[in-house]
């Protein structure tokens, strides 16, 4: 009986035992159980406070000066002149570069004709006849000479739209504008005189040389044009004193760059119709 007993109490007390956490046990428990934490009042009270100025800085603009539009605003270089005395330049500089276009536009449009075989009166639109002029009526003598244009003296027609027909009003006349035919030495004209007052001029049908030929000397012309063109440029912003990043010396450059673009507009034109490359 007291085996047994002292049996039970030994059990009893191994049982205990394993029951009971031991310290490092229970320091490792309270070393991984999260803790729960608190906000104190004075954080509660800060949180509110940048709350509240969060929400006044989203109403309140960002300056107190409002932004200032910038689609009304005009830059320098579509402004324009101003100046009365560069408009004034402008002008006359736009008026001498179109002269010099529409001086190419005539030539090449001669050059072009005989390049294309047609027969127009136009082909002797050069000529220049020297007449005498007399000091008075009574006067046998010439006292000089005077330039007078082809169709001031005669007519000129077209014969079987391969010829010239040149009909002077005054029979005296007829040598003169014979002279003047050779001297202006345009390409495949021959006078050949008919009567006392009327010349034949056959015009040969032009071949591949003639048409190269013509572009080759509108090509010059071309070039001749816009030299003038880039002078006058020169001359007016020389005169004008403009810097190169001014508003007039850009609208100047803009009129040059205008006025050549037509030049090589009419150059390219007699390009196709003479077949040239």
């Amino acid at each position: 009986m007291a085996s047994l007993l002292r049996h039970h109490t030994l059990r009893l007390s191994i049982a205990q035992t394993i029951s009971r956490p031991s310290p490092l046990t229970s320091l490792l428990t309270t070393a991984t159980t999260p803790r729960r934490a608190y906000a104190s009042k004075k954080a509660k009270t800060k949180t509110k406070h940048s709350g509240a100025d969060e929400t006044e800085s989203q109403q309140q603009p960002a300056s107190k000066r409002a932004p200032i539009a910038t689609t009304f605003l005009t830059p320098g270089s579509q402004r324009g002149l101003t100046n009365p005395s560069a408009r004034d330049e402008f002008e006359r500089a736009d008026a001498k570069m179109a002269s010099c276009v529409e001086w190419l536009r005539r030539e090449v449009a001669q050059l072009e004709a005989r390049a294309s075989g047609r027969v127009t009166p136009q082909l002797l639109a050069p000529v220049r006849v020297s007449v005498p002029v007399v000091a008075s009526e009574s006067a046998a003598a010439a006292s000089g000479a005077k330039k007078a244009r082809l169709e001031e003296l005669a007519t000129v027609g077209v014969r079987d739209g391969s010829s010239l027909i040149v009909t002077v009003f005054d029979p005296p006349n007829l040598k003169h504008v014979q002279d003047a035919l050779y001297e202006a030495k345009i390409q495949g004209v021959i006078p050949q005189r008919v009567d006392e007052r009327t010349l034949k001029i056959p015009i040969p049908k032009p071949t591949v040389e003639a048409r190269l030929a013509a572009y080759s000397n509108a090509s010059k012309l071309a070039e001749e044009a816009r030299i003038q063109i880039r002078r006058q440029h020169q001359a007016s912003v020389k005169k004008g004193k403009y810097s190169r990043h001014s508003t007039e010396h850009h609208e100047f450059q803009k009129l040059q760059d205008r006025h050549i673009a037509e030049v090589d507009t009419v150059l390219a034109h007699i390009k196709r119709s003479t077949g040239a490359r």
